[in-house]
Formats: structure tokens, C-alpha cells, sequence
């Protein structure tokens, strides 16, 4: 699913109002009964009144048009209108005119915040002051009312986009604390960053039935990865195959105290359809892989308790490196020399993250598509530290580009972004899966869709998808606060079972 910027919305919208062709106020029309279909499925009971802010722009007309089709569905509904400014909209104003006679909705029209009456007690309180057309922090009367807003022992939900945020940059002034936000057609890049997490509340996104040809020739710079995006990279397994048709991964893992981060990769990698595993190690964690993971082959490092040496590599298809092997100087010799060595597609995560971010020269030798997994303190380390998470994302994106490889930055919406200048958000997981080794299943998984011939792009997006989906269905099952990272392995099969299951109902 694409997101577009703010920009790219207001012209799909144009877009739209020409080629369907559509008046403008039909399009608010169907904006608002979108929110009003949800707003009934998540408030059925209609004993609380509706209290709904407007401002007398587009955003203010769509909480008007709610207004009436709320009243319509038998709820109470009190309409604010924050009348602070010269200019209403001509679309505002026309709903307006269509509010129903005698009273049936109460109206204010305010021309201070002061003026505001006190509100009925359990009302849920809708923001419809502002949209993704403002373009300043918000000040004076507005700034006023929205910290009035926020003080409410209330629900508060957005219509489109909480009042004061900025969709594609930093939000710096003051901002409706939303619990809910329904926004139109996408999702907005806002969404998925941690300091927006208050003002966003939970989200929803329903369609409007923007015109999709306004896509053609062009494309957005970010993306929500979804299921069906998904279950269209997944491919079928051939009858006469074997193992020998699904590649051959090496994962380098585990060092004395660490081989649980090893037992977790190979666990991961094995369940992510992969036709042979084999996984190099030192000494002391010989026996305790053979035990824990049968199916996997062991290559054994001449060191007892730590990775020093790489073994031959042109038999493997992929490559994973990291999990649990420390920061011992010979550990990042060995690294050095298989990322000069390698021509196979490479997945680097945690302790080789953390070697590379005291050598950043080395980057330089990473293969071309290389995928990146670090966690936010990773990250930093590898590339130093942003003021938020939208400065974040573009030294993210410009890495990624300049150095032609993948970084998977991991989080409640994991983001991938690609050399090409695109990022993709994920939109499976959950806060259970905030547990150690969770890190080392995504890399066994990723390593094994490698070694299977997906290409890189297609391998962090199925592999993202479904680690969080496995973490979803564990959650589910164990509960978020039972997750362990074992029960991700343990769900990668059930996973695959409901990405299957997709592909063969579109």
C-alpha cells in the first residue's frame, strides 16, 4: 500500500474530482459517511452524546457532514464550530446549509475558546479542526482550545488526522492527544513513528474511493507492507523438488554464554523452508546445537569460545552473521574477511553490527543488497545520532542508498528502506515481541528466504511480514506479556499457513 505525502493526497483528491468525475462536496460527503460506518461500529450505544470540534475549512466541512449523518443514526450530537478566522470553505459552508432545521443538531458557533459550554458528561469528543492541510504549528484561539481538548477526562477521536500533526515532518507545537484517528484511504507517514504514538492513539483507515488511476506513471517514496503485498512475493513449492532446490544457508552464530541466539537463528531459518542448514559456531557449542536443532549441519571453529575463522563458502547460498558471536578482535578479523569474501546475498545483525560500527570503513566492502537489522541503539551506533525519528528515517533511507544495500530498522513498525530511496512499513507485530532473541528469528528467517532465491527486496518484505505475523498469532496464544522469542519459531509455521491461504483466495 502506498503512502503518499500530504502533497500527493491533495492532488489524488484533484485527481479524483476530475477523472471519476466527482464534486468536490461528494467526495467530503463520502469522507464523512466513511468515519460515521465506523465511528457506529466502534460506538454502537448511543446513550453518549457526540461532541464534535470544527474548524471552517475541508476538515471542519467533514465534521459537519458527521454531524448530521451521526444525528441520522440516532445519536445525540452537539456541534462546535471554532469560527476563529475570516475564511470558511465554500464546501464547509454548503454543509452547513444541509445541517437539519429546528435544532435537531445543537450548533455553537464559538469565536473564543472561553465560549465553549461545559460538555455533557461520557460525551466522546470529535477533533475536526484541522486536516493534513495546515502548515504551521498551531497558535492563539487554536493552540488554546486543542490544550482545552486535551485536558478533557474524555475520549478523543480524530477525524483524518489529529489537529496540530504534521503527517510528513516533526510535530513541534501543540497537537490533539487523540485515543482514536480515523484517516482516509492510507495511512500517514506520521503513524509510524514512537513519538506520535500519544497523539495518533490506535488508527484505522477507510477508503473513500480515491481514483486509482491518479498512480499511474508515478509512485510514492513510502509503503505499508500488508498481507496482500505479502502473500503476492510467496511462491509455491514444486512437486518434484528436494532439498537441493531451496538452497543452502550458513548462519554464523553463538559464541561461550550466547548459543541460544544460535539455537534461535538455526530454529528460525530451518522453519522458513530452507532445503539445508549449516551452522558454523565455536567448540563449545557443538554439542549443545546438535542436540537442540538436529536437523541443522554444525562447522565447528578451531576456537573453544568464540568465532575466529570462516569456513570454505562457495557451497552456501546466503548468509546470516551476528547472532550472540561477541566483539572479540579475531571475531572481527573473521568478519572483515568474509564480507571481502562473499558474493553471496548476506544478512548482518547485532554483534557484527556492533563490530562494524566501531569500523565504518568497513561498510564500504559490503555486497550490493546486503540486508542491515539493526535495532534503534544499533543503528545509532552504525550511523550516528538523529534528533527524531523523521531525521532518522532519512539518514536511514540516504545509507541505504549510498551504500546499495537494505537496512531493516526494527521497531513497532519495522521499516525497510531499499537503495532505490523507497521505505517500507510493516504493519504485523506487537509490543510482546520486545523480548531477547526476537532479533536472532528475524535473521534465520531472512537468511533462509536468501538462500531460497527470493531477492533481497523480496526477502525482507515476506520475512518482516511474517516474523511479525508469527509474533501476532504467538501473542494471541501465549498473551504479549508470555511471549517468549522461541514462540515466534514455533509460530513461523502457522504463519506461512495463513500467507499461503491468501495468495490462493485472491
Amino acid at each position: 500500500m502506498q503512502v503518499p505525502t500530504t502533497e500527493q493526497i491533495r492532488a489524488w483528491d484533484a485527481y479524483t474530482i476530475e477523472h471519476e468525475p466527482i464534486s468536490s462536496i461528494d467526495l467530503m460527503e463520502r469522507a464523512a459517511g466513511a468515519f460515521t460506518r465506523w465511528f457506529v461500529q466502534q460506538y454502537p450505544d448511543r446513550k453518549s452524546a457526540v461532541c464534535i470540534f470544527a474548524g471552517t475549512g475541508n476538515n471542519g466541512g467533514d465534521g459537519v457532514a458527521a454531524a448530521r449523518m451521526l444525528h441520522q443514526q440516532g445519536y445525540e450530537v452537539e456541534l462546535f464550530i471554532c469560527d476563529f478566522g475570516a475564511k470558511h470553505s465554500a464546501d464547509f459552508s454548503a454543509q452547513v446549509a444541509r445541517l437539519p432545521a429546528h435544532g435537531a443538531v445543537g450548533v455553537y458557533w464559538l469565536k473564543t475558546p472561553g465560549e465553549i459550554p461545559r460538555l455533557p458528561g461520557g460525551a466522546k469528543v470529535v477533533d475536526a479542526l484541522f486536516g493534513t492541510g495546515l502548515t504551521r504549528a498551531l497558535e492563539g484561539p487554536w493552540a488554546a482550545v486543542v490544550a482545552w481538548m486535551n485536558t478533557l477526562d474524555a475520549e478523543r477521536i480524530a477525524i483524518d488526522l489529529p489537529s496540530g500533526l504534521f503527517a510528513d515532518r516533526p510535530t513541534e507545537g501543540p497537537c490533539v492527544y487523540a485515543h482514536k484517528t480515523f484517516c482516509f484511504e492510507v495511512p500517514r507517514r506520521a503513524f509510524f513513528f514512537p513519538e506520535n504514538a500519544d497523539r495518533v492513539g490506535e488508527w484505522w483507515v477507510g477508503s473513500i474511493g480515491l481514483h486509482k488511476g491518479f498512480w499511474q506513471g508515478q509512485r510514492a517514496a513510502d509503503y505499508f507492507l500488508t498481507g496482500e503485498d505479502a502473500a503476492a512475493l510467496v511462491r509455491e513449492r514444486l512437486r518434484f523438488s528436494h532439498k537441493g532446490t531451496y538452497g543452502h544457508a550458513l548462519l554464523v552464530c553463538g559464541r561461550l554464554g550466547s548459543m541460544g541466539a544460535a539455537v534461535l537463528a538455526a530454529r528460525a531459518c530451518l522453519r522458513s523452508g530452507v532445503g539445508l542448514l549449516t551452522v558454523h559456531l565455536p567448540r563449545c557449542g557443538y554439542a549443545i546445537l546438535q542436540t537442540a536443532v538436529p536437523e541443522a549441519m554444525c562447522s565447528v571453529d578451531a576456537c573453544e569460545d568464540h568465532w575466529t575463522s570462516i569456513p570454505p563458502i562457495e557451497n552456501f547460498s546466503a548468509i546470516g552473521i551476528g547472532c550472540g558471536i561477541g566483539q572479540n578482535t579475531a571475531t572481527a578479523q573473521a568478519l572483515k574477511r568474509i564480507i571481502r569474501q562473499a558474493y553471496q546475498p548476506l544478512v548482518l545483525d547485532a554483534d557484527a553490527l556492533n563490530l562494524l560500527a566501531r569500523r565504518p570503513e568497513w561498510l564500504s566492502f559490503l555486497p550490493p543488497g546486503t540486508i542491515l537489522t539493526p535495532h534503534p541503539k544499533e543503528f545509532e551506533r552504525l550511523f550516528g545520532h538523529s534528533a527524531n525519528s523523521f531525521e532518522r528515517n532519512a539518514l536511514q533511507r540516504d545509507r541505504a542508498q549510498a551504500l546499495g544495500i537494505y537496512i531493516v530498522l526494527k521497531g513497532a513498525y519495522t521499516a525497510i528502506a531499499c537503495p532505490d530511496g523507497t521505505c517500507w512499513f510493516n504493519s504485523t507485530g506487537n509490543p510482546g515481541m520486545a523480548t531477547g532473541g526476537s532479533g536472532d528469528v528475524l535473521t534465520g528467517v531472512l537468511t533462509a528466504l536468501l538462500a531460497q532465491g527470493y531477492a533481497p527486496l523480496e526477502a525482507c518484505l515476506l520475512g518482516v511480514y511474517l516474523h511479525g505475523l508469527a509474533g501476532d498469532l504467538a501473542a494471541a496464544e501465549q498473551s504479549q506479556p508470555g511471549l517468549i522469542a522461541g514462540d515466534l519459531v514455533d509460530f513461523l509455521g502457522k504463519a506461512w499457513k495463513v500467507l499461503y491461504t491468501q495468495k490462493r483466495e485472491r
